[in-house]
Order: structure tokens, then sequence, then C-alpha cells
């Protein structure tokens, strides 16, 4: 160290040259910035989050492959329903909605979900052909919210619902003695 202080051995430092910005090293510490202070609903069924989870690797006994999740966002009130395929998310919605409409004695307002072609539709060469979810969002009334591609954290809630959901799944799996594979 002593070798390298002298001032023969290296060149003096321009002190103006700290003041810069190293661009590559903004870039490489860029991180998503994370959401906070979300508005929440004011009322019981003014917001629905919902999501499909699946297909997992193996059926229940009935045959189910997939799970859907609706959500309140007020109460955080929770549906899980099991379903064989994505085309049946309209069946369970109808379902959902029926009952919770009944027992509180209110209307769905908004259903936010992400862009898979069972809530969104299709893209064909003329453009969005919406599939029979957003067909019936639009014919009850209801506003649909769709996730912009590529950003779940959108729909966090639903997101948040399934990772606890499989991660119950897991540790009561590790507490039995079936086969991993299951």
């Amino acid at each position: 160290m002593n070798l390298l202080s002298k001032p023969s051995m290296l060149p003096p430092l321009d002190h103006h040259e700290r003041d810069k910005t190293c661009i590559e090293c903004t870039k490489g510490k860029m991180t998503n910035l994370i959401k906070k202070g979300a508005v929440r609903s004011e009322k019981l069924l003014e917001l629905i989050h919902t999501d499909i989870c699946g297909p997992f690797p193996v059926n229940t006994h009935d045959g189910y492959r997939y799970f859907i999740t609706f959500t309140d966002d007020f109460s955080r009130y929770g549906y899980v329903c099991l379903i064989a395929e994505k085309s049946k998310a309209l069946d369970m919605f109808k379902i959902y909605k029926a009952e919770v409409e009944n027992q509180l004695d209110s209307k769905i307002r908004v259903v936010r979900s992400d862009r898979g072609g069972e809530f969104y539709g299709k893209f064909t060469e003329k453009g969005r052909n919406p599939g029979p979810f957003a067909i019936f969002l639009q014919q009850e009334g209801i506003v649909a919210q769709y996730t912009n591609p590529g950003t779940p954290q959108q729909n966090g809630v639903s997101e948040r619902r399934n990772r606890t959901l499989i991660e119950m799944v897991r540790s009561m799996m590790c507490c039995t003695t079936l086969p991993n594979f299951l």
C-alpha cells in the first residue's frame, strides 16, 4: 500500500469525476418499486379480486386440476372453488355472485382479474374478442378491471391468497405419510 500511495505510482484522482453518476451502476442496482398504500374499498362487494391457480400435476379424486378464488377487497373474505378446467370460471362466478349478493343484499360493482383468456377473452385480427366471462360482466353491469400483462402485483390480493393456499397445502402434505408426488 505504501508503494501505491506514492504520487509517481498512480495518477492523481480528479475529484470532479466522483460527482458523475455511473449509469451502469444505477441500472445494476435498479429494483421494482413496491406499490404501497393502495386504496381499499369502503363497502362490501365494491371490488372483487379473482384468479385461477393451476393446473396441478395430480388431479383430485373428483378430477379437479385448478382452483379459482374470489376475494372481497373490503373484508378480505374469500371463496375458493375447485374446477376441472379454466372454462368453468364463469359457472363458479355465477354461483359466487348469486350467493354473496343474496346474503349481503348488495351488488358486485367491480371484478379485478388478470388478462387470462378465461376472464379477458382472446385477440384476433379484428381486435379483442371478449370471452364469456367478460360478456357476462358487461351484461350484468359489472365493471371489469384487468391487470397489465406481466404485472401480477396489480392483482396482489388474489396472488397472495393463491400463495397462502398453496403453502397451506404443502404444509399439510409434509405432516402426512402420503407420497411426495401428490
